[in-house]
């Protein structure tokens, strides 16, 4: 289940209390594998992390965070977890092209112990890997799309050499990351990647002319929030390619609220580096140890700030998702639904928007994806967890804003009107949920829709 971001996405709560199934679908192919032996000789424009970071590469742990805010605190830098160490230059890699040279399963699989024995991958990162090749595989093969075999290993390929680079030469993330584009363009690796998961005869968009709204408004200056549940790390793919034919402004722009697990996880790191990414601490994994609880809040405070920045500057696109994780299903029945906002998140967001200085909006999004890489049963304190793989399809929809003046007339006090705005805008993504599910776990298509969600799919 290897994606951006986004994993999962998290609340700014604790921070704010201080302020190919488818003919009709396009295709965006990697280049040959001759050109991305030359991307991978470049030098790497990504902020190296110090020593103490790069010692541990393969579990990328938090507390080495914490051992990087108190080397930059001793330095006077500015206290962010997610910072670069300062004065640190990019060097040449030597870089192992053991994957971009497989042509085969067995190459991968060999590449991999090869790595492995060399002491480039820890054995951690090489079994998972390992285990992310076969799900894949199958995800892939499951679909009957032609040349499945040909697309695994091509995806698969790439896919390992940025995990190993990764691991050769660790990425940090800045409290806002922008998506690299270049030299190795790691979005459309992620669409490419991502794609062949994905039924699009089986997936809908609701309400498509709200997404053509939410463009005009933010190429007018205006900010744009959608509050949303959040089920896989491949949510922000999701969007993107569910959007693609009809408004690829709103995938390439869109800057996700994600916890710090997609960003320290080396399998999930190069997928989290095609998005554009707020990056903070999770709410449900803030108090994982007492000792970081501390580096976590200023860490959230930077971002927080950061966010507001940009927000002051207008025309902004942020997706948050104020559960603070991904969705679980019921224990007892099985069935998934949207996991209960945190109205303080919700609210925060709220006040930000409103504080801004430019034309804000807020509007409720709902996303059922779970299938393509459902996340564990239960919420994981260890980094790297068992990453499972699935071509299903997949729905996307969007309401229209919720005005919290409108919800909150009656309220009396504001914690009243808080949690009133809150429950609103989770009604809707529930109710936008219920008519997803509809469509494509109960197969009802188009007929799904309903008086408020109307269902389409835009690539055709």
């Amino acid at each position: 289940m290897t994606l951006t971001f986004s994993s999962s996405a998290a609340t700014v709560a604790v921070a704010a209390a201080t302020v190919t199934s488818s003919a009709r679908v396009p295709v965006y192919p990697l280049a040959s594998s001759t050109t991305l032996r030359g991307l991978v000789s470049f030098r790497l424009t990504a902020k190296k992390l110090p020593p103490p970071l790069r010692s541990r590469c393969g579990g990328a742990s938090v507390r080495a965070m914490s051992e990087l805010v108190q080397d930059k605190e001793s330095s006077a830098a500015p206290s962010i977890a997610f910072d670069e160490a300062a004065g640190e230059t990019p060097s040449e890699l030597n870089h192992s092209l053991t994957f971009l040279d497989a042509r085969s399963e067995q190459d991968l699989l060999s590449g991999i112990k090869k790595e492995a024995e060399a002491g480039r991958l820890p054995a951690n990162v090489a079994s998972g890997m390992e285990e992310l090749y076969w799900n894949y595989k199958n995800a892939v093969l499951s679909s009957g799309a032609s040349r499945a075999e040909e697309t695994v290993i091509s995806n698969m390929s790439v896919a390992f050499d940025r995990m190993l680079l990764g691991v050769e030469d660790p990425y940090t993330f800045n409290p806002y990351h922008k998506a690299i584009r270049e030299p190795f363009d790691y979005y459309m690796f992620v669409h490419t990647y991502i794609r062949p998961l994905i039924d699009f005869k089986n997936s809908y968009v609701g309400n498509a002319s709200i997404f053509s709204e939410l463009e005009d408004k933010i190429r007018q200056g205006h900010n744009i929030v959608l509050i949303s549940n959040h089920q896989s790390e491949a949510d922000p793919a999701v969007i993107s390619l569910l959007l693609e034919v009809q408004s690829p402004f709103i995938g390439e722009n869109i800057k996700c609220v994600a916890g710090d697990r997609v960003i320290t996880d080396p399998l999930c790191v190069p997928f989290s580096m095609g998005r554009n990414l707020i990056c903070v601490y999770s709410k449900k994994h803030m108090n994982d140890d007492p000792e970081l609880v501390d580096m976590k809040r200023k860490a959230n405070t930077r971002s927080l700030k950061e966010m507001a920045t940009m927000l002051r500057s207008g025309g902004q696109l942020i997706w948050i998702a104020p559960s603070g994780g991904r969705d679980r299903p019921d224990p007892s029945t099985g069935e998934w639904f949207p996991a209960p906002f945190d109205s303080s998140s919700v609210d925060n967001m709220r006040r930000l928007v409103e504080h801004s200085g430019a034309p804000g909006h807020i509007y409720p999004m709902s996303l059922l994806c779970y299938d393509i890489m459902p996340p564990p049963p239960q919420v994981e304190k260890e980094i790297g967890e068992k990453r499972l793989v699935g071509f299903h399809g997949t729905g996307l929809s969007v309401a229209p804003e919720i005005i919290f003046s409108d919800v909150t007339a009656d309220c009396e006090n504001p914690n009243e009107a808080k949690e009133a705005y809150s429950q609103a805008l989770y009604n809707s993504v529930n109710e936008q949920y219920k008519i997803l599910n509809s469509a494509i776990k109960h197969r009802r298509g188009v007929d799904a829709s309903s008086s408020t969600v109307s269902l389409s799919q835009p690539w055709n």
